[in-house]
């Protein structure tokens, strides 16, 4: 039987785990344990599958639910935990991560791909390590093994013993551990707090801030200001009056605000509906749940329960956060439930054709730990997700990470990366806020404080920042009388049915506002009855950067005599084919004729200059043509549709440029019958 080299030595922790350029692999199964520790009911705290997977404490010491602990603590009897990898490997290095006193571990054994055990550490006498790693070098990579035996004497070191995680690798360098921060964190980030209009000396947390950064709400605590009690909370808000002031916080006070607990955990994209905990029952309490209130020209209304379906399996009704998406239709709530793998984990909801949410769904190993996961916050992107965990490594107790969305099922996410000791502090630290420029963050902190908790801002580097977004927002009007109109106005990908989002104009100020991510683009569309259709291009495939765009649109009344433009029929370059992305908006004139079933209409084509005249005029005519053969494809008869192909004789723009041209490429329709 061969011994091998123990590394004892203490080693520098920079940058992720890692050795060198081969791979550390961790243990992906366990094959069995002689023992295992439990924590909440319901929960894997403690329990021998806590040892799968990267470290979750190290590189910092002390006792952690997301660790391996035997039952046993002290016990004289051997504990063992044997574990398996994905594939096998040729090991040159084994690691045992110990997170509650290091030293305890008596053997390390490795199973070959025949299931011959070799035995690679050997102690008789085990005794206090400083480093929480303990690497076994082996002197060459001839051992090819797929699975690892560790047995601890909890007996010969006082109090618990835990092992975070068990590795091995091919590299003979020697394995370090450190936290993952996100690439690229500068050094030199600095929190300033928002000063004494927002703080005070009791506890201001939960930052909520409008996309278009200009109010800010938070949850405030121990102040004699507040409704009822200045023991219960109440929400408050301030307004940016200059670049960088804040004016005097106000209780926002009644109906949101009561005698009990109340909390703000977001806004809508146009600041006009506003997410809360707790449902506000008729006499007046509270109960456990989500509600929503919406702004009108009288104030905002009474809070309405947000019904999330199947919703019974709460293990604990204490604390819950959540975040809603831009869009309005997925939120993100960190709650302990009976499929939790510890305290509070994050879930995943999305709103229903009937306005109830669906099961809250677990989002899985790769956010979630057997510790505390909350205060989630899904950014204008609605890729970045920022939120406290004390189950990864971290600086305090309970830091702010973030990690991205990877794919629509909003269960597959990047590994998450901490912010760094410049935003996390040995304190806890939470309730990470962004408004749409992406320019500052906003979040809660005891450090530094005016009293208790504090509301801070920190400008964030590239590294952490959500991938940039345009804020949109103008105003639906009547294309005659320049009169807003009441519509929904709906997004969609250029080219595509997909909904991104959908809003309805402020009554008040006869606006719609909406949060699009750019580097794409978009189509616009506002109905509304009596009117046809309007739906306008938006394109920001090309910008790179935070934008704030007014787009107004317009809407025709369905009127004899009138006319429009049919923005998005569109046809193959120089012939008279269709394109796809035509059909929609012809789809919606079929719409419009058989709701008014004697409407007659002359279709007109136009073309640039470019080419011959006849040319040109034939094109125009051709393509009438496959318009009235759409249309009446779909039942509408010939003799309500008459054409007109004009060619390049009445431009409404210059054909000296391409973006010139083409405006003048266009299909026309005019109402002559109503």
């Amino acid at each position: 039987m061969r011994m091998f080299l123990l590394l004892l030595s203490v080693y520098l922790y920079s940058g992720d785990i890692h050795s060198q350029a081969q791979p550390i692999h961790w243990a992906s199964q366990v094959v069995d344990f002689s023992s295992e520790s439990k924590g909440e009911p319901f929960s894997q705290q403690y329990r021998a599958t806590q040892v799968l997977g990267r470290p979750n404490k190290l590189p910092n010491l002390g006792e952690s639910p997301c660790a391996w602990s035997p039952a046993n603590p002290e016990s004289p009897a051997e504990e063992w935990i044997r574990v398996r990898f994905d594939k096998a490997v040729a090991i040159r290095q084994v690691v045992v991560a110990e997170n509650v006193n290091p030293g305890s571990v008596t053997q390390v054994m490795v199973y070959d791909r025949n299931g011959r055990e070799h035995t690679v550490y050997q102690n008789a006498n085990p005794a206090p390590r400083t480093d929480p790693l303990l690497r076994i070098l082996l002197p060459d990579s001839s051992l090819v093994g797929q699975e690892v035996k560790v047995v601890i004497n909890p007996g010969k070191l006082k109090g618990p013993n835990q092992i975070d995680a068990i590795g091995i690798t091919s590299a003979a360098t020697p394995v370090t551990v450190a936290i993952p921060l996100a690439k690229d964190t500068p050094k030199d980030l600095q929190k300033e707090n928002l000063g004494k209009n927002i703080n005070s000396a009791g506890e201001e947390v939960a930052p909520v801030i409008t996309p278009d950064g200009r109010t800010l709400y938070f949850t405030r605590r121990y102040h004699p200001k507040n409704i009822g009690s200045a023991e219960f909370q109440d929400i408050w808000y301030s307004r940016l009056v200059a670049k960088d002031e804040w004016g005097e916080a106000v209780n926002l006070g009644p109906p949101i605000n009561t005698p009990d607990h109340n909390a703000i955990s977001g806004i809508s994209p146009d600041g006009r509906t506003m997410y809360l905990t707790n449902i506000y029952k008729p006499d007046g309490t509270l109960a456990f749940g989500i509600s929503r209130s919406v702004k009108t020209k009288n104030g905002w209304s009474t809070p309405v329960e947000c019904k999330i379906k199947n919703n019974y399996n709460i293990h604990k009704r204490g604390n819950m956060e959540f975040t809603v998406a831009p869009n309005g239709r997925v939120m993100v709530i960190a709650v302990q439930r009976k499929d939790s793998y510890g305290d509070k984990d994050l879930y995943v909801t999305f709103l229903l054709p009937d306005q109830t949410w669906s099961e809250p769904k677990h989002m899985g190993p790769i956010l979630n730990t057997a510790d505390y996961e909350g205060t989630p916050f899904i950014a204008s992107d609605s890729k970045s997700l920022y939120f406290s965990s004390s189950g990864h490594p971290e600086y305090g107790d309970g830091d702010v990470f973030v990690s991205r969305r990877l794919d629509s099922t909003w269960t597959q996410w990047s590994l998450p990366e901490n912010l760094g000791p410049q935003i996390n502090t040995p304190e806890w630290d939470g309730y990470f806020t962004i408004p749409a420029s992406g320019d500052f963050a906003y979040l809660s902190s005891k450090q530094n404080s005016l009293g208790n908790n504090d509301l801070f801002r920190l400008k964030l580097p590239p590294s952490i920042k959500p991938e940039p977004v345009a804020i949109v927002s103008g105003q639906v009007l009547d294309a005659l009388s320049n009169k807003p109109v009441s519509s929904e106005v709906v997004t969609t990908l250029l080219g595509s049915s997909t909904e991104i989002t959908r809003v309805d104009f402020d009554a008040e100020t006869g606006e719609y506002k909406m949060v699009l991510p750019v580097q794409k683009a978009y189509s616009l569309t506002a109905q509304k009855e009596g009117y046809f259709p309007t739906r306008e291009i938006l394109d920001l495939s090309r910008e790179k950067r935070f934008r704030e765009i007014r787009r107004n649109l317009y809407l025709s009344p369905v009127k004899s005599g009138q006319k429009m433009v049919l923005r998005e029929v569109l046809f193959e370059q120089s012939k008279a084919d269709l394109l796809p992305s035509s059909y929609a908006e012809l789809d919606r004139l079929t719409v419009l004729m058989n709701e008014n079933p004697v409407m007659e209409v002359l279709v007109e084509g136009h073309t640039d200059n470019q080419g011959e005249w006849e040319l040109n005029m034939r094109l125009a005519e051709d393509r009438v043509q496959m318009v009235k053969s759409y249309l009446t494809g779909k039942g509408i008869a010939a003799d309500r549709i008459q054409t007109k192909a004009w060619g390049p004789s009445k431009p409404i723009a210059s054909n000296q440029t391409e973006e010139k041209r083409k405006l003048n490429r266009r299909v026309e329709f005019t109402i002559l019958k109503m």
